[in-house]
């Protein structure tokens, strides 16, 4: 910064620019005030030197963390690179069946599943069971019809034996048959 000229009257500029620009001399008080400031200054110092060491301490403590972290995640992105590695092929492999996949599963029909697999449970399971229990029911009757037609067989076997039993073999006349008129109209 440049200093004009000072004239001790105050000269062209005036006495209030004269005053200011003349050092300042400090007296008695002005030298007590810079004292008691030096000396508070001083007897915060080691207040603000603990700290600033613990500040520094957590500082260290960060940067181990971090160091920690930067390990860690230097392991992870090692392991993830050998995923990547193994995966890649294959993923790219199933590309285009996903695409066609993605094709199929935007058709408007897939929409209407869950109505389609509501009906069938509703309509055709019910149908199904019956014919489950229907299947159990034609088993049961054929093997009761296979015990009857050995009893059958067993039986015609022991008949056949009988003297006298080639006779219930002749065919027998038909039977009459009675047939009733009907009442004449009127």
């Amino acid at each position: 910064m440049r200093r004009a000229a000072v004239t001790p009257c105050g000269g062209p500029r005036g006495p209030a620019a004269y005053a200011r620009d003349v050092a300042r001399i400090p007296g008695i008080d002005g030298v007590f005030g810079l004292l008691q400031q030096q000396t508070e200054a001083l007897s915060q110092l080691p207040a603000t030197v603990a700290s600033l060491a613990h500040a520094v301490r957590g500082l260290g403590d960060v940067v181990g963390q971090a160091r920690d972290t930067l390990q860690t995640v230097n392991r992870l992105a090692t392991r993830l690179d050998g995923l990547v590695g193994e995966l890649e092929e294959p993923l790219l492999a199933l590309a285009p069946g996903l695409k066609r996949l993605a094709v199929v599963l935007d058709d408007p029909i897939v929409d209407s599943l869950p109505d389609t697999l509501a009906k069938v449970q509703k309509d055709v399971l019910p149908v199904l069971r019956t014919l489950a229990d229907t299947h159990e029911r034609v088993a049961f009757i054929a093997g009761q019809t296979e015990r009857i037609m050995s009893f059958v067989d067993e039986t015609s076997r022991t008949i056949a034996h009988l003297p006298g039993a080639a006779l219930l073999g002749r065919r027998r006349p038909a039977a009459t048959r009675i047939v009733v008129p009907e009442d004449p109209q009127p």
